[in-house]
């Protein structure tokens, strides 16, 4: 597989100065882009396969093992507190459990049985959309974990780094981002793992847009936990409506901190009942309350 080829721009890499290490490694991830770029279409059904599942009561869950299972568990790890989306819309599934997100589980990526086991236990069904995600696309786990899922009727998807791989034979969808060999040979942990990581962002957060929970380029759903959240949401009303931080933050106050009803109250000068009414007859759509009301002064 190209993934496990030596690197003939990091050949005697031990050898180097850091700086000019360190320049290889920069080089070589710049390539990454292209690669990602090249699986754009590919990309897009997977957006409107996720949209179309959440919206019709399925879920997103991401499947993985090592370095891919902890890209998947991070991506879905901060969808809830970007977004406020609810935590069962994208999940992830890593081989070897939760101890695996720390440190390395021997041997836990060669099960198929358990790749099937912890996808019977999420109860996939033909609403689900399950992304598998493997540098060389033949992970054991992972492959069998697709496989089940098929067999459920759900729709799959493969994010592999080589093309024609086995993973491929059980994706509807296969998202192929040809990254080449690694600085460090077959540390997929690198380019591979930079298009995977990039690959989910695009996916996760084009999901949430097409769901309304942004407005504009604004994280209207952002949960204001602690200070400097609250500072953000806060600016964010100030851009949006144009007013002051003081009057900004009685909004935020009165709104109980949803942004997206300080923005309904403040636009059309309503209390926070008529607001909630607003947004629950747009779905919960910010757009679909105020059209593009609000945004004359980006």
């Amino acid at each position: 597989m190209s993934t496990e080829r030596r690197n003939p721009n990091s050949v005697d890499i031990d050898l180097f100065p850091t700086e000019r290490i360190l320049k290889i490694i920069n080089s070589e991830d710049a390539t990454v882009t292209a690669a990602v770029s090249s699986a754009i279409p590919e990309i897009v059904k997977t957006v409107d396969l996720a949209v179309n599942a959440i919206r019709n009561g399925g879920r997103m869950i991401y499947v993985g093992a090592g370095s891919s299972g902890r890209m998947a568990i991070l991506d879905a790890a901060e969808c809830p507190p970007t977004f406020s989306s609810p935590p069962e819309w994208v999940q992830a599934v890593i081989a070897g459990g939760a101890k695996a997100i720390s440190q390395a589980v021997e041997g836990a990526e060669d099960s198929r049985e358990k790749g099937e086991a912890d996808l019977k236990a999420k109860k996939v069904s033909a609403s689900d959309l399950i992304i598998g995600l493997a540098a060389g696309g033949r992970t054991p786990y992972t492959q069998a974990a697709l496989e089940y899922a098929r067999s459920k009727n759900a729709k799959t998807v493969a994010v592999v780094a080589v093309p024609d791989s086995p993973m491929a034979k059980s994706a509807d969808i296969v998202i192929c981002t040809p990254v080449g060999p690694e600085v460090i040979t077959g540390s997929s942990r690198m380019k591979a793992g930079t298009a995977q990581k990039l690959v989910l962002n695009m996916i996760s957060t084009a999901v949430m847009i097409r769901l309304g929970m942004t407005y504009s380029n604004w994280m209207i759903n952002v949960n204001m936990t602690n200070a400097k959240l609250h500072e953000r949401g806060v600016q964010i009303l100030r851009e949006i409506l144009g007013v002051n931080a003081e009057d900004a933050k009685e909004l935020s106050d009165a709104s109980g901190g949803r942004l997206k009803l300080a923005v309904i109250m403040g636009t059309l000068g309503c209390n926070r009942k008529e607001a909630e009414k607003r947004l629950n007859e747009g779905g919960g759509n910010l757009r679909k309350v105020l059209g593009h009301l609000g945004t004359g002064r980006e």
